[in-house]
This record gives C-alpha cells, structure tokens and sequence, in this order.
C-alpha cells in the first residue's frame, strides 16, 4: 500500500492493511522524516522555559533554543506562574512531600484532595459531596463514562467532542451527531426511546478546536423531554465565559440543572487534573467504581495551587477581564485581514486553512517569523477543515498580539490566502 506523504495525517498510519506493527512503525517514521524535512514537524518541540506567552523552544533538528511568541498553552489566565499559586504548590509539596503514594481508594486520599473537592464543588456552589477529582481531565471522562455507561445503555454524543469521551464509551453503544446539530440530536433521541437502559447526551461547553459554544438550552430540553441525562464537559470554558467564569452552564443558567459537569485542571487552573460534579449518589458511585479511582495513584500536593487558583477566579477578577480584552483585540485584528476564524467566542481563536499541506507550511512560516503556534489536521479536525489554532492568555501583552497579527498579515500576503 503507497502513501502520499503529501496528502497523509497521522491517522493513515492506524491501521495500515497488510502492515503488522513493526510495518506500521516503519512507515510511519518514513513520514515524520518527511515533515521533519518539510519544516511541518510543529509536535513534540522541546521547550526551555515557563509556560507562557513568551517561551525558549528548540526546532526539529536544532540544538539551541530560540524565542518565541506562543500560543500553544491552554493557560488561559496564567495562573501557571502566578506568584500565589505557586507558592501554594510549593507549601503543599514542602508538608507532603512529592507524591501521594497509592490510589485514592487505598490510602492515597490525602487531606489536601478533600480540600480540592470541597473547593471545586463550591466553585459550582455545590456541597462538597457532589465532587470527584481525577489525576487528569482526561480520565475525569473517560474513567467516569466507563464506570456509567454499559451494554445496555447508550452515548450520544457531539462528533465534535474531545476524544477522552469517544474513548469512554467504548463499553457502551454509542451514537453521533453532527456538531451543534439539534435536529439529528432529536431524531436519535426519538429512536432511542424505549430501547435501552440508560441514555446520556454528552456534549461540551466550549469546543476545543473551534472556540464555539454548545446550544445548552435546547440541548437540555431536548434530553429532559426524551428522558435522558446530560453530561458537559467545559474544559475550555471556566475563567472565560460566564459573568463570573463558571463557563457556558452559567451564561445559560444551566448551572444547577445539568445531571455532570465535568472539566479539567490543567487549563484556567493552571495545574493537571480533572473532575466531575454530580449529585452525591452518583459521586459516591465513582469513587468507588472508576478505575482512575481504584488502580492509579492520586495527584501529588501541588494540587494545593489549583486550590488557590479557584479562589483567583474570584479574587482577582482582573485576570478574566484582561483575557477578554485579548480575544476581543485579536479575533478583530485577524477578521481585519479577511482571516476565517469561524465561530469562536472563546480563547481559542483559530484560522481556518483548509489543505493540511498549506496548514503546515503556514506553521512553518510563523515560527520564521518568531510565533510558536499549532497546526491541527485530520483527525483531530475534519480533512478539509485544517488550521491554525492558538490559545490566548490574559498574559499576552498587546504588542504580542500585534505582531502575530503582522505575521499573519504578511503570510496571507506571500501565499495569497484571501481571495477577494
């Protein structure tokens, strides 16, 4: 079987017919040589410093580093190097030590862990028996929708949601429906009626590679009247929509009739983990059931910083304004050139190429031009629909932003990307 490099994604290399694994790896290392060759290798780029909006990164094939403007951190407020939050983390770690030794379920719940479910509850202005805290956000899906969902039950789910969600479903039937699609959400609604055990709508608030926000309220209505649960997943969303940064479920004052939340630690909060807000019953059930809860050691005491950084959103309020303010700017800035940067109405401001080809030579040339972005290709977006994608900070400085907006001004210019 040929592959054109040319045309390829990382997920031609799957499942390869013919190839075994040792096949599959050989032919796939053929085409990392070949981005790497392209300057298209934008992955897996080693960084010298902080995360924050500036940062040393050495490129493929170099050995020193070099400064780059930098959009590639989901550290929306930039609570990763606030002096507060760190000086938490490092107490948690100056008591407790460096790691918490075994799961949480036999001896590796520590009080520190109480505290975070407390806080986080009350961030949703929940008891804290309506929390359970994950080692990552990832497996605050996938774990918890394992531990849910059954043969007998069934997933319907966005198509555009993140892939910890497809992959907690693999125990379950599971149905998709085009993104924000309300009618072919309904339609498989209708047809699951009566036919299985369990039905949960899984969406998110904030979509994390086209900034758009889920239509929550029809959403919830349409499950309600089906009868069906519904769980949101707002990862990209807390410390960044919603009068007081609770997300999308607060803009649609959604917040205390959604049966999940769920959502992440390693964003706004600026350190690893993930959680779920359920009623207790249910909360009870995944802390005894998920295998994240069972057979993995917990999260070490730094966690102490997520602490603090819940009580920033409210403390500090500055942080969520100054990132409103970049959005605003920057999203103006790259729609002035004539830019398609979709329907965001996040900090994830993307721009839309098209060919995954063009995408990567696009990436190459920003860092030419010292801005250190992501190109996203197929599967993590559909084949046509390639772009630059990049996260904004209320640490970004405008001067920052003006010359990513050059850099995209020049760009479109040599490559021609706006026909008019």
């Amino acid at each position: 079987m040929n592959i054109d490099f040319n045309k390829a994604t990382f997920k031609d290399f799957e499942n390869i017919p013919g190839f075994d694994l040792a096949d599959r790896a050989e032919v796939f290392y053929d085409f990392l040589k070949f981005m790497r060759d392209n300057g298209h290798m934008n992955y897996r780029l080693r960084t010298e410093s902080a995360c924050a909006p500036q940062m040393d990164v050495i490129l493929t094939g170099e050995t020193k580093s070099r400064n780059y403007i930098s959009y590639v951190s989901n550290d929306y407020l930039g609570f990763t190097q606030h002096p507060k939050v760190k000086a938490a983390a490092i107490a948690g770690i100056e008591k407790f030590g460096t790691g918490a030794g075994a799961s949480p379920l036999i001896g590796g719940h520590f009080e520190y862990h109480e505290l975070l479910e407390q806080k986080i509850a009350g961030f949703f202005g929940k008891p804290a028996d309506w929390s359970t805290i994950y080692t990552t956000g990832y497996t605050a899906n996938s774990s918890t929708l394992m531990s849910l969902l059954q043969k007998e039950d069934l997933a319907i789910v966005d198509m555009a949601v993140h892939t910890s969600v497809h992959e907690g479903c693999i125990l379950t039937n599971k149905k998709t429906f085009p993104h924000n699609n309300l009618e072919s959400l309904e339609h498989i609604l209708k047809l699951a009626q009566g036919q299985y055990r369990t039905k949960l709508v899984i969406v998110d608030g904030v979509y994390s590679q086209d900034g758009d926000v889920a239509p929550l309220k029809e959403i919830y209505l349409l499950a309600k009247k089906y009868g069906a649960y519904l769980m949101v997943d707002d990862a990209h969303g807390i410390g960044v929509v919603g009068a007081t940064g609770r997300g999308v479920l607060e803009e649609t004052g959604l917040l205390d009739k959604v049966d999940f939340i769920t959502g992440t630690f390693s964003k706004t909060f600026g350190n690893i983990g993930g959680y779920v807000i359920a009623n207790p019953k249910l909360t009870a059930f995944l802390k005894f059931q998920a295998r994240q809860q069972i057979f993995s050691a917990t999260s070490n005491a730094s966690a102490l910083g997520i602490v603090k950084a819940i009580e920033l959103i409210d403390e500090e309020p500055i942080w969520m304004d100054r990132l409103r303010d970049n959005i605003h700017h920057f999203k103006n800035g790259l729609k002035g050139l004539g830019l398609d940067v979709g329907n965001t109405q996040s900090a994830i401001i993307p721009v839309k190429i098209g060919d995954p080809h063009l995408t990567g030579d696009i990436g190459r040339m920003l860092l030419e031009q010292g801005i250190y972005t992501n190109p996203i290709l197929y599967p993590a977006v559909p084949k046509k629909d390639a772009r630059i994608r990049m996260s904004l900070s209320a640490s970004h400085t405008r001067e920052q932003l003006d010359k990513t907006i050059d850099a995209f001004a020049y760009i479109s210019k040599e490559l021609n990307l706006v026909q008019v």
